[in-house]
């Protein structure tokens, strides 16, 4: 039995000792009073057995046939074995008439050692550079162009040099979009 199914229990046989009533302990399992009803007669009838999901162990009633999936897997070892999953899904579909999702054709095809699960990469860790130590020492300089002034006048570029040691704007200004490589060689020059 899970862990819920223990819980469920004790609350049915509170519940038939009437130390709850049938509503409180429907609002507990978050069921309706008739299902508590039913839990009853069930374990009335079968014991701690009953309260069991009767489901559990059987297969799914919206598994896909077992020959259709041999099938399945025979022609993507023999046709597809060197695709991924969802191209596998659509040519089944396209040359066999084989609807699958690409999910169950990838989980079909790596149980039959078709297809190998990617792992996940383990993102870099990229350590954040110390600030400079003295003004001016370090100047950072970008531009964004843009239709800053919304076509009411010409397309510009917004360039700005930043201090990396206090984060202060150094200078801030629009130039013709076209000539902003100039204008950076000209702050560049002009640092102190």
């Amino acid at each position: 039995m899970t862990n819920n199914e223990i819980d469920r229990l004790t609350l049915i046989r509170q519940c038939i000792d009437k130390k709850m009533t049938q509503n409180q302990t429907a609002a507990l399992l978050g069921l309706s009073t008739r299902q508590i009803r039913r839990l009853i007669r069930r374990y009335e009838k079968e014991g701690p057995k009953g309260i069991i999901s009767q489901a559990c162990g059987k297969p799914s009633n919206r598994q896909y046939a077992d020959s259709l999936r041999k099938k399945a897997v025979t022609l993507i070892k023999r046709d597809f074995y060197d695709y991924g999953p969802t191209l596998a899904a659509e040519k089944l579909l396209e040359y066999h008439s084989i609807k699958i999702s690409k999910e169950t054709a990838r989980q079909w095809m790596i149980g039959a050692l078709v297809w190998q699960a990617h792992k996940k990469r383990i993102p870099k860790i990229h350590p954040l550079r110390e600030r400079r130590p003295c003004l001016g020492e370090l100047i950072q300089i970008d531009g964004s162009d843009h239709d800053w002034f919304e076509n009411r006048g010409p397309r510009c570029t917004l360039l700005v040099s930043i201090d990396d040691a206090t984060s202060n704007i150094q200078k801030l200004f629009f130039c013709n979009a076209n000539s902003y490589l100039n204008q950076i060689q000209r702050l560049e020059s002009s640092r102190p």
